[in-house]
Formats: C-alpha cells, sequence, structure tokens
C-alpha cells in the first residue's frame, strides 16, 4: 500500500465515481483495517483509508491533540490532490472528521460520523491503565470488552486485542488524550455539511445520545442507529455500514 505524507493509506478507484472521493479515518488506538473491506472498497466509489501518524504502516509519532490529527488529514489531502472529499470517522476519527469540517469547510463536501460525539471524554482507568506498560495489556483487553457487542464471537476480540498491542502504548495515551480534551459543542452549529451519522444501538464507549446530540445540533444531518451493534459497528454490522454510507454518497452532488 502507499504512502503520502507520512500516512499509510489504501486506495480504491471506481471509473464510475463522479463524486468526491471518501477518506475514512480510524479511531483511538486503530488502523485501517478498523473499517471492514465492504467501506473500503465502496461500490461505486473513490476511497482512501489511512492509517493516523504512529497507526498500523504509517511512520513518525503519533499526536496529542485532534487539532494535529486533522492537520495531518489536510496535507494528505494536499500532497494526494484530494480538493474536497466526504470524511467519515470512527470515534476519534469521527472527531478528526468534525475538526477537519471546522477548521477547512471548503475541503469537506460531507461528513460521516460513527460511533462520534462532540465532545469524547475517556474514563480516568482507561487514562491511567494505557499510560502504564505493566497495565498495558489490561488496558487493551478492557477497550475491547467496552468495544464490542457482548455477543461478539471470541475470535474476533482475540484478533483486535491483537491489533492494538501492535501500537505504542505512548500513541494509545496520546490518543486518549485527545479525545478527552475535544470538545466543539460550542462550534458544532456552525456546521451546514451533509452529515451521515451511525451508531450501535448497544455502544457503551459512545452511547447512542452522543449520536442524537449530533442530529439534534447539525442542521443537515441523518441519523441512524444500528440495533445489536456495539461501538466497532463497522465490523459488526459491515454491510448495513456499507449499504447506509453507499446510499448517503449517492444523494450528494457530483463533481463540477
Amino acid at each position: 500500500m502507499p504512502i503520502a505524507e507520512g500516512i499509510h493509506y489504501s486506495l480504491h478507484t471506481s471509473d464510475t465515481n463522479h463524486r468526491p472521493p471518501l477518506i475514512l479515518i480510524h479511531g483511538a488506538g486503530g488502523s485501517l483495517l478498523s473499517w471492514h473491506p465492504y467501506q473500503r472498497h465502496l461500490q461505486g466509489q473513490t476511497v482512501y483509508t489511512l492509517d493516523l501518524p504512529g497507526h498500523g504502516g504509517s511512520i513518525g509519532p503519533g499526536r496529542t491533540s485532534i487539532d494535529e490529527y486533522a492537520d495531518d488529514v489536510c496535507r494528505f489531502m494536499d500532497i494526494t490532490g484530494v480538493k474536497s472529499a466526504t470524511v467519515a470517522g470512527h470515534s476519534m476519527g469521527s472527531a478528526v472528521a468534525l475538526m477537519l469540517a471546522l477548521k477547512h469547510p471548503e475541503r469537506v463536501s460531507a461528513l460521516a460520523l460513527v460511533g462520534g460525539g462532540a465532545k469524547l471524554r475517556v474514563g480516568p482507568s482507561i487514562l491511567e491503565a494505557a499510560n502504564n506498560p505493566a497495565t498495558f495489556e489490561s488496558a487493551v483487553d478492557m477497550i475491547n470488552t467496552y468495544s464490542f457487542h457482548p455477543d461478539t464471537p471470541k475470535e474476533w476480540l482475540e484478533r483486535s486485542k491483537q491489533n492494538m498491542m501492535q501500537i505504542d502504548p505512548a500513541v494509545l495515551q496520546g490518543d486518549f488524550l485527545a479525545c478527552n480534551q475535544f470538545d466543539v459543542i460550542e462550534q458544532l452549529p456552525r456546521l451546514v455539511h451533509p452529515t451521515l451519522i451511525l451508531c450501535g444501538s448497544m455502544d457503551v464507549m459512545t452511547p447512542p445520545k452522543f449520536s442524537r446530540y449530533l442530529k439534534d445540533t447539525l442542521i443537515n444531518s441523518e441519523l441512524h442507529i444500528l440495533k445489536d451493534a456495539g461501538h466497532m459497528v463497522m465490523l459488526e454490522q459491515p454491510d448495513m455500514v456499507a449499504g447506509l454510507l453507499k446510499q448517503f454518497m449517492d444523494t450528494l452532488p457530483p463533481l463540477s
């Protein structure tokens, strides 16, 4: 897979696409593998799926603020020639998408916010455990427990744990610090972009009330709460999430 501006990414292209591309941004401690292939290869769309700095195959350190991650994505768009895109983010990635739209509204044609919120407070127990190499594995176990539906197969949890254990503990700690400081409640009414909001009905990391607040505040938004899904709704109900993304993208105006 290619690297641009230090960011490792996958690219799916479509000869039939006539709309701005889709950029997928993962959450804290994640990678582009946090998005199911159904979403990374969305039918009829050009899709860039990113590893943020310090994650997956991307080089360099992680960041400690959402603002910095938004700047990274903007530079990635500059170097790859993407003038405007639909920016989709999961959890911390949704915060990055919102920040990018607030700082550079002309670079964002639409938003898709999955398991997101206008602020993302992190529990003290997770912050403390993630910062200590001796308790890092227990922090990963805690995050996995909170992120998936209770009936998730054990092999899914183990695969997710293995992926997250590969990240530098300092990067995961930085991600959670960035989330804990994030708060755009006062700025949210400025956004007028078409916005798709998705959330699992059993999400305990960012419960549905966070998504309902986004829907009530963003004037050009639609909300879908997916039954029997947790925080990792993209992996738990991949066909449903891909279908809703495709349906939403098909409503957007074509490139001029």
